[in-house]
């Protein structure tokens, strides 16, 4: 099938919702979606160099709370899936844990290099976290105090260090971490130290950023001035698209599909064919210091 073309006419022209309030580049962005009431409400967590990670309403960019407390940038910020923990990679070689609906900070694990990325399992029951110390570490949230400052520690590689940019949970029993060789390395969490990973992947540079489908079929890893896409039931490229940057440019980058992604329900983005990436960006430039979510219209590729 040809691909179609994504116009402005059929796509409608969008203002997007500017949220003031950081002051240095952010780092990185995600949207959670959770049940309330028998409703489903979707917040957006910002992690930004200026100390100060936040959260908000997604549907109206409303400030609900700041998460103080780090002393250096914060790189990662993340939501468990039920929205009631917040987790923090910070520059001052620690990770904080907080209460999402409160603000108080529950938990702080010291590490010895910058935190780059963290992630909550989907049971919300352990946290994984990867820096420039190049070991990725799972932490047991539900276990007693010496349980949680002894995580089970991986290293990327036994012979050289691999800083990890991203990591995220596949399952309960399984990890992705992409490191800066253009690895992207699966990890039984549950299997005994000096294992290998599961399986892999690779990319021709160092990995700026990886997100998964809601799915847990698809990977998108950004690397270099490309965007890969990974059939993850054939453990397979699917597509591959030079952009017209280098990653090394942009804060973050969010890639997912219509149908998987958490859009507020105002957006409308639900008019595009059911198959049409959608592209999100937050370009890093040192004058803006709030958020502006652009729709890409010249990305129209789409396969069916």
């Amino acid at each position: 099938m040809a691909p179609a073309e994504v116009t402005a006419s059929s796509t409608g022209r969008q203002i997007p919702i500017v949220c003031p309030g950081h002051t240095r580049p952010l780092a990185e962005l995600q949207f959670c979606a959770v049940q309330e009431d028998g409703c489903t409400r979707t917040f957006l967590v910002s992690a930004c160099h200026d100390k100060m990670p936040m959260l908000r309403d997604a549907e109206t960019g409303d400030w609900i709370g700041t998460f103080a407390g780090h002393k250096g940038a914060v790189w990662s910020c993340r939501l468990d899936p039920a929205g009631l923990l917040a987790g923090t990679a910070s520059g001052d070689f620690s990770v904080q844990v907080w209460d999402a609906v409160t603000g108080s900070a529950l938990w702080e694990f010291p590490h010895k290099h910058i935190v780059k990325t963290l992630d909550f399992s989907e049971d919300s029951k352990r946290l994984a976290t990867g820096g420039h110390e190049g070991l990725l570490r799972i932490y047991n949230l539900t276990g007693n105090e010496v349980e949680q400052q002894t995580p089970l520690t991986i290293p990327q590689r036994p012979d050289k260090k691999i800083t990890i940019s991203k990591c995220v949970w596949l399952d309960d029993d399984t990890v992705v971490a992409a490191g800066s060789d253009g690895g992207v390395r699966f990890w039984n969490v549950n299997s005994q130290p000096g294992e290998k990973p599961t399986r892999m992947l690779t990319v021709d540079a160092e990995i700026r950023d990886m997100e998964l489908s809601a799915d847990k079929r698809m990977l998108t890893v950004a690397a270099g001035n490309k965007v890969s896409f990974f059939d993850l039931t054939k453990m397979a490229l699917v597509k591959s698209h030079k952009m017209p940057i280098h990653f090394r440019e942009v804060s973050h980058f969010v890639f997912k599909y219509k149908d998987l992604f958490c859009l507020p329900s105002t957006s409308n983005a639900h008019i595009l064919g059911q198959n049409c990436l959608l592209v999100y960006v937050c370009i890093q430039l040192i004058s803006y210091s709030f958020l502006d979510l652009t729709f890409f219209e010249n990305c129209n590729t789409c396969w069916g």
